[in-house]
């Protein structure tokens, strides 16, 4: 095997899955370094039990706070990364998110870029990730050079009275822009059965749009790529000047190897590149590569969220239930001048996704809420402090974070059990449903 490539890319996830993709066109020669293996396809993916109350598709690493207290993080060490496990719910930012902004508990700073930098390649992404969606729904939109590549996915029966309730509420209610395989209109050749282990789950089927699927699978053929699995990055080496990366340390196949490669993409996930690049250090980078200003791993955020279970007096028999989503909070309210969020509907919860907590809906039993439920993810941004930040002891992951911007997601859950319950969604409320947020809560990738 060469020792030398072109380009040596870190990680298979949404961000650098995408770049191999792109420079793989280019013929350069590119070595893909991914921690993990491939997701098996197994019936495993779609059993909820096997899914949200096991190990199998997270990883079993323990990480710490800054006390000492361990931290058992819902990432996935695929290729693909999170995205073999991700809701498919594929935002653009809006125009005001690249702008200095204040919050609640701070500013967002201004980015030195701005979203007519990042349109085109949105519209690109829209494209190779095969998203659905509908312009023109939703106020806050920002504006796109042309439509959605892909039909919104159609809400069913339930779902498209509760859209229509909140519409007659004065809300504009639209289609969540969703990431996956699915051909409506011609049901036998979809990829996407529509099914009720979307969300959360690995697809069984291949027809969730994720970074293996859509990025790594299509190029990993080419003579020019190379991928290798299970291959951890443990270093960087540096020349003697510390300005050029001089090889990757890799353990592969129970043994050491170094690659060297003309640039090195560094992109296996907020948490661990801040630790590869901080457990790179040497002398002429004493506190980790690229880290004069002390800022790798400061100002780490992961965002304010939780999760309501809304039951109501009808049924609701919806298998495919993330299709809904509301932004009408998300610069704020008439009197509520700070940001609050975005809000969208959750896969569907499940019988067995409660069994395990039973006595919390008591005295509903986890079947009466499961069957009657309409189930919603809320989502307020939190905001950098260099406080917050991602530390290495060794080999010890350290994660010092205390929450802020909390106030506003507060704000945002009681307007939205407000809602709910005046258009007959709230007979019963249950917020926070572990089911969901066990992975998202340890840090994971909602």
């Amino acid at each position: 095997m060469s020792t030398h490539y072109d380009i040596i890319i870190i990680g298979t996830g949404a961000g650098v899955g995408t770049l191999a993709y792109r420079l793989a066109t280019h013929g350069k020669r590119i070595l893909v370094l991914e921690r993990g293996p491939f997701l098996p396809r197994e019936k495993q993916n779609w059993d909820t039990k096997t899914v949200f109350q096991t190990n199998r598709y997270h990883c079993s690493e323990t990480w710490y706070d800054k006390n000492g207290q361990e931290l058992h993080p819902g990432m996935s060490y695929f290729v693909g990364g999170n995205t073999k496990v991700y809701g498919a719910a594929l935002f653009r930012l809006r125009e005001k998110d690249f702008e200095k902004y204040t919050h609640r508990d701070g500013i967002s700073p201004e980015w030195p870029l701005k979203y007519q930098d990042f349109e085109p390649y949105y519209d690109e992404a829209e494209q190779l990730y095969q998203v659905h969606g509908k312009a023109g729904q939703d106020p806050t939109e920002p504006f796109r050079s042309r439509e959605f590549p892909y039909p919104a996915v159609i809400h069913e029966p339930r779902i498209q009275e509760v859209s229509d309730a909140l519409a007659a509420k004065g809300l504009h209610p639209y289609h969540t822009p969703m990431g996956i395989r699915l051909n409506e209109a011609q049901r036998y050749l979809s990829a996407c059965i529509r099914c009720n282990t979307c969300d959360g789950f690995p697809c069984l089927v291949q027809a969730k749009s994720d970074a293996e699927i859509s990025a790594v699978r299509p190029v990993m053929g080419q003579e020019n790529v190379t991928l290798l699995t299970e291959a951890k990055v443990i270093r960087l080496h540096t020349s003697p000047s510390g300005r050029e990366v001089t090889a990757v340390e890799v353990t592969w196949q129970g043994e050491r190897h170094y690659f060297s490669g003309d640039l090195v993409a560094v992109a296996c996930g907020a948490i661990n590149s801040s630790v590869l690049m901080l457990q790179s250090a040497n002398d002429q980078h004493p506190n980790g590569l690229a880290n004069s200003s002390d800022l790798v791993g400061r100002n780490f955020m992961k965002h304010v969220l939780g999760s309501i279970i809304g039951v109501t007096q009808r049924p609701n028999p919806t298998l495919f239930q993330k299709t809904l989503s509301i932004n009408d909070f998300y610069w704020g309210e008439p009197g509520y001048d700070y940001p609050l969020g975005q809000i969208q509907t959750l896969g569907k919860v499940s019988k067995e996704a409660l069994e395990d907590n039973a006595a919390a809906y008591a005295p509903l039993t986890p079947e009466q809420v499961a069957g009657y439920s309409v189930d919603w993810w809320l989502t307020t941004e939190d905001l950098p402090d260099p406080n917050n930040r991602i530390m290495v002891d060794g080999d010890r992951i350290i994660l010092d974070y205390t929450e802020n911007n909390s106030e506003p997601y507060a704000h945002l859950e009681q307007r939205w059990i407000e809602i709910l319950r005046s258009i007959d969604c709230g007979e019963a409320i249950l917020p926070h449903c572990s089911y969901f947020v066990q992975g998202v809560k340890s840090y994971g990738s909602p």
